[in-house]
């Protein structure tokens, strides 16, 4: 196999292909209201508040699934090739520009969708240097604005957090940093209510909270279900799928009924004791965003190996840090989640705390951990977790791969590089 090939993943849940043709269709629709009906949308880095666009019936695309949807389509080599011949560093980050590098191509022929239409609005918070300049020079490509908001510093070291994050939400999060949170959401409100012709509404955002913690809850059910079955009953690659897409559309009530059909799955599949693998030996954790131009890798050592990658950040992910009690503020509530997103998937000691105890509910062998050289965020607690495992005694392999640059990556060399850091360790 040619370096920077990556290979598809087997599907063995039927929820799967229902997630990815709803997403599909999803795409068609939006770009069919956006270019023929006028309708608003926005583009929006992951850890923003999309609950705001949801209430307000206004389409959103996060930036992180548009570059892994590039980079599925085996796009990305060629589009950062066009944001090298235009002068961008080689070390920008690969994950939050490659939806720039797609624009800037401007190649309609090969871009999916075509290219997105002109959104009404960029929005981001600014989590590290290179945010804002990806973020400007994209909103001027596109003839649009870039609304940033701030990413304030955590004071409140609490490694546990995951424990207490449903109900003292406000403690844990600090009222400081959510109170600046709500300010910046109640801006943003009024930023989008003056370019559109929608309305938020207080009484519908708080019915959007509550299905979304019922969503979430579904997903957090299947995780300890995932967690605790032998064999693991679904893959990774199938996890991520029926995690994050009803994640893109949390609330809605197509999201809600996936959640709980992808919970009935994966509880059917534990029951009759079937498993993703034929035979179970090792279970493996992955630590990092997905690997979208491979995701054939997660499965190739399942046969050669008995070893399984059974766990991911995105699905154990929904309980501690999306779940609320709304009480009666459900904007504080939100404001609690997003503005701590970053910190526990990327930064000590939060990341720690979290992991390693994900390591020891799951019954982990050894961790894979996805150590990108362009992306600054993603690599700021991998070296902290990596030696929080190790002395928690779970083998790590660190990988200097990207998450949506195939460039250097070889999936033969990369499956063989595991396969032989688990003989080493006598765990294969």
């Amino acid at each position: 196999m040619n370096a920077g090939t990556g290979k598809r993943s087997r599907k063995d849940l039927a929820c799967t292909a229902v997630a990815t043709a709803y997403q599909k269709e999803f795409g068609a629709n939006l770009k069919r209201r956006v270019v023929e009906n006028g309708d608003p949308f926005v583009v929006a880095q992951a850890d923003t508040p999309h609950e705001i666009f949801h209430a307000m019936d206004i389409p959103v695309i996060a930036n992180q699934w548009w570059s892994a949807y590039i980079s599925a389509k085996q796009l990305s080599r060629q589009y950062f090739n066009t944001l090298s011949q235009l002068g961008f560093p080689d070390n920008t980050c690969r994950y939050c520009s490659l939806g720039l590098a797609c624009t800037l191509a401007n190649d309609p022929g090969t871009a999916p969708w075509g290219g997105l239409p002109r959104p009404t609005a960029l929005v981001a918070r600014l989590t590290c240097d290179c945010i804002q300049r990806v973020f400007e020079q994209w909103a001027d490509a596109l003839g649009t604005e870039f609304f940033a908001m701030e990413a304030p510093a955590w004071q409140h070291k609490e490694p546990d957090w995951f424990r207490h994050s449903r109900t003292d939400w406000e403690r844990v999060y600090e009222p400081a940093r959510i109170a600046l949170m709500v300010e910046e959401m109640r801006d943003l409100i009024r930023f989008l209510e003056s370019r559109t012709a929608r309305r938020f509404d207080m009484d519908r955002f708080r019915r959007l909270m509550e299905r979304i913690n019922e969503q979430e809850s579904y997903i957090a059910e299947a995780a300890t279900l995932v967690g605790s079955a032998r064999p693991c009953p679904v893959s990774i690659a199938e996890q991520m799928s029926n995690t994050m897409i009803p994640q893109w559309h949390r609330g809605s009530d197509w999201a809600v009924n996936h959640a709980r059909r992808f919970r009935d799955e994966v509880l059917h599949r534990v029951q009759a004791g079937i498993g993703c693998a034929s035979r179970e030996r090792l279970r493996l954790m992955w630590i990092g965003a997905g690997l979208w131009h491979d995701p054939g890798f997660y499965q190739a050592l399942e046969e050669r190996c008995g070893a399984v990658f059974v766990w991911s950040m995105y699905m154990p992910f929904a309980g501690p840090q999306y779940i609320r009690d709304l009480r009666d503020s459900p904007l504080e509530a939100l404001a609690s989640r997003i503005c701590s997103l970053n910190e526990v998937l990327h930064l000590p000691p939060w990341m720690n705390g979290w992991m390693v105890s994900e390591a020891e509910r799951c019954g982990i062998d050894a961790a894979v951990i996805l150590k990108p050289s362009g992306n600054r965020l993603s690599q700021s607690g991998t070296l902290f977790v990596g030696e929080s495992l190790r002395s928690a005694g779970v083998p790590v392999l660190m990988l200097d791969a990207d998450m949506v640059d195939a460039a250097n990556w070889d999936h033969d060399a990369m499956v063989a590089r595991v396969e032989n850091f688990l003989l080493e360790r006598g765990l294969s």
